[in-house]
């Protein structure tokens, strides 16, 4: 028998749990036919939740062993919750899921094949459409994997998700990065190993209301930034370039002008808007250094990515 452990990071989310579990019941009968060969595991990752998600899952495993959980102490976000439902699985293989439902729980059997038959390392899923979602947010995100493409020198795939199957090499790998700034969908590929990418449209919730505002994953977008590419780094420098020429070219023009017109004095607004410029880029490039210094200060404090408050 090989172990497959399903990892499903969970906030307020006592609504769609008992969907979500009968779902996957659907898909454990399906293997059992299939691939009588594989058994299930559940690790549910409560992080933080103020409803009775808890509780929800707490009943589940009362009812059946095969659920496991781990509850944080305070909420940690999804990629704690993602790392804690690693470190936590037994499994031969790992797959990780919204409890949301918006990862089709049928997929599992292809994406299974995929490792088993197919020969990959991992199986990975992704939208082709972002149906149900706001538009502004469906433009900001396509911006994001095409600026990231182009910083980063690994892969963004546009519209990845974090449902994919894993061999316990990769999940192994995986564990050995254990930096707290993380961006999980960076890992999977800065970690490499033979990925296939399965499609599918985009499914709404079954239940509840999404976690991420849209400032949310703004903020989730500079983590990315900042944790895989130095680009902002290099712009610091190309802008500084810049600006020295042009405060350059300002001075030998201003000296030139009061050669030959004689007022040194005019032309004070004009000044005071430069005087603003070049300001403003320095409050730009040293925010910019400064979230660098940032995160390497954070990463120096090694804290404890998450603090388990009870698990079974």
């Amino acid at each position: 028998m090989s172990l497959l452990s399903v990892i499903v990071p969970c906030y307020n989310e006592e609504v769609a749990i008992p969907f979500f579990y009968d779902a996957m019941k659907t898909v454990k009968d399906r293997f059992a036919t299939d691939h009588p060969e594989v058994d299930f595991e559940y690790i549910f990752v409560d992080d933080g939740s103020t409803d009775k998600t808890a509780d929800v899952i707490k009943k589940l495993r009362e009812d059946d062993k095969s659920v496991h959980f781990v509850s944080f102490s305070r909420n940690f976000g999804k990629e704690a919750a993602l790392y804690a439902g690693f470190k936590k699985a037994a499994g031969d293989l790992v797959v990780c899921m919204d409890a949301d439902l918006q990862d089709p729980p049928a997929l599992l059997d292809e994406m299974y094949r995929a490792i088993t038959e197919e020969g990959y390392d991992s199986a990975a899923t992704r939208r082709v459409t972002r149906k149900g979602e706001p538009k502004i947010r469906s433009a900001f995100a396509r911006m994001f994997y095409r600026i990231m493409n182009r910083i980063s020198d690994v892969e963004f795939v546009d519209g990845a998700r974090d449902y994919r199957i894993m061999t316990r090499k990769m999940v192994d790998a995986i564990l050995e990065l254990g930096e707290n700034n993380r961006f999980t969908k960076g890992i999977y590929s800065w970690v490499g190993f033979k990925t296939k990418w399965i499609e599918f449209e985009n499914v709404e919730r079954v239940a509840g209301e999404t976690k991420w505002s849209f400032f949310g994953l703004l903020r989730y977008s500079f983590e990315a930034i900042l944790g895989f590419s130095t680009a902002p780094l290099s712009f610091v420098i190309t802008l500084g370039f810049i600006v020295t020429a042009m405060a350059f070219l300002l001075i030998i023009f201003i000296i030139v002008k009061t050669l030959i017109y004689g007022d040194p004095t005019s032309g004070w607004p004009s000044m005071i808007c430069i005087i603003v410029f070049f300001a403003g880029t320095q409050l730009l490039c040293t925010g910019i250094v400064g979230a660098y210094l940032g995160k390497t200060y954070l990463e120096t404090k090694n804290r404890p990515i998450f603090i388990t408050r009870e698990e079974e």
